[in-house]
C-alpha cells in the first residue's frame, strides 16, 4: 500500500468533498492552498455535464474556493476527449447543456441530426420528448450510442431529479442499445485527467465521497483512494461494497500538514 506521503498528483470528486449545498466543507480551501504551495499538480472532477469549467470555477468561488478552470475536469470533457480519439472531427446528435456542447465544439466536432456518427446523452433539465425520439430513430439507424455518466438522479431542494443515466435506460429500452458510459465509474475519466495533468498511476491519489463511483473507478485506474464521509458514504455504506478504500477520513481537513 502507497504511503500518502508518496502522493505526487491528486484528483478530488467535488459535492461532497469539496462543497456540500454549495458550502465549503472545512479544510477544503485550506486543502487547496496546500496543493498550490507544494505545487502538486490536481484536478477537480465532476460527472455533472451541465457546466463548463468556467461555470464550475465561478460556482466553486462563489462558495468561497479558489479553482481555477484549467483544473476542472468534467465528465463533458472526458467524453469530448474520448469522442476526439475515436473519430476526429466528427459528428454528434446531442441532448444537453453547455458543458458537453461546448466541449464537444472545442474538439472538434459538428452538431448535427443528419446521420451523425454519435448520438450522445448528456444531463439536462430540459429533456423534450422530441428530442429523445430523435435520439432513438438515430440510434436505430446506426448511430453509436454514448452517455457522459450514469447516474439516474440528481439532487434537488425539493427531492431527486430524473438524470443522464435514467434517461439513457429509456433510449435502451426503445432501441435495444446499451450506451458507452464515459464518466465514472469508467476509470477512462480518470485516466483522461491523469494524461491532461501529466500524472501517473502509480503516484496520484484520488478523494471522493461515493464507493460506488469515485473509489472503485479510482481501485480499477490504480490510484491511492481516499474516501471522506463528508458527502454520502458512512460506515455502512462502505462495508455494504467487497472492495475497500486505502483510507477513510472524516474529511479533506484530514489531509491537511
Amino acid at each position: 500500500m502507497r504511503n500518502r506521503d508518496e502522493i505526487e498528483c491528486w484528483l478530488t470528486d467535488m459535492d461532497g468533498v469539496l462543497v456540500h449545498e454549495n458550502h465549503p466543507v472545512p479544510g477544503a480551501a485550506e486543502l487547496l492552498q496546500q496543493w498550490r504551495d507544494e505545487k502538486k499538480p490536481y484536478l477537480v472532477l465532476t460527472n455533472n455535464s451541465i457546466f463548463t469549467p468556467r461555470d464550475l470555477s465561478a460556482r466553486l468561488r462563489a462558495s468561497g474556493l479558489d479553482v481555477p478552470e484549467s483544473a476542472i475536469w468534467t465528465s463533458a470533457l472526458a467524453t469530448a476527449d474520448f469522442l476526439k480519439q475515436q473519430i476526429p472531427g466528427g459528428s454528434a446528435f446531442v441532448i444537453g447543456e453547455a458543458g458537453i456542447t461546448t466541449a464537444l465544439h472545442e474538439a472538434g466536432f459538428i452538431m448535427t441530426e443528419t446521420n451523425p456518427d454519435y448520438v450522445v446523452i448528456g444531463e439536462t433539465r430540459n429533456y423534450s420528448f422530441e428530442a429523445i425520439t430523435k435520439a432513438i430513430r438515430l440510434i436505430g439507424n446506426g448511430s453509436r450510442f454514448i452517455v457522459t455518466n450514469p447516474d439516474a438522479t440528481g439532487p434537488s431542494a425539493d427531492g431527486p431529479l430524473p438524470a443522464t443515466g435514467a434517461v439513457a435506460a429509456l433510449i435502451t429500452k426503445a432501441t435495444g442499445r446499451e450506451p458507452y458510459i464515459v464518466g465514472k465509474p469508467n476509470p477512462m475519466m480518470f485516466r483522461s485527467a491523469l494524461n491532461r495533468i501529466g500524472a501517473h498511476s502509480e503516484t496520484t491519489g484520488m478523494i471522493g465521497d461515493r464507493m460506488d463511483t469515485d473509489i472503485v473507478a479510482g481501485i480499477e485506474a490504480g490510484l491511492h483512494t481516499v474516501l471522506v464521509l463528508t458527502g454520502i458514504s458512512d460506515q455502512k455504506e462502505i462495508d455494504r461494497y467487497p472492495f475497500r478504500p486505502t483510507e477513510v477520513l472524516d474529511s479533506v481537513a484530514d489531509l491537511l500538514r
